[in-house]
């Protein structure tokens, strides 16, 4: 569904009224992690860099490293888009 909608305005129109603040919260907490452990951070780091949990942090380490991908995807779409290299590396 995300990926038929046109503009980011309207992927947040529908975001916001899927999701809960508290669920948009948590979905932008934990992609704030994912460009912190492609740079090679250690669980700790992030967690202290972002305040999610270890826990939390652990499992979206597992995700980069052998998960459906999508992390993986929209960090090379993002650094695409923003002139950064793209990051290969994983926690």
């Amino acid at each position: 569904m995300l990926a038929a909608l046109q503009d980011p305005e309207q992927v947040d129109a529908f975001l916001e009224d899927l999701c809960t603040p508290a669920e948009i919260e948590a979905l932008a907490d934990r992609w704030a992690v994912v460009p912190l452990l492609a740079e090679g951070l250690s669980y700790r780091q992030a967690h202290e860099a972002t305040g999610v949990s270890v826990t939390t942090v652990g499992r979206i380490a597992r995700c980069l490293e052998a998960g459906a991908g999508g992390y993986r995807a929209a960090l090379e779409h993002h650094a695409a888009g923003d002139g950064h290299p793209r990051a290969t590396s994983t926690a």
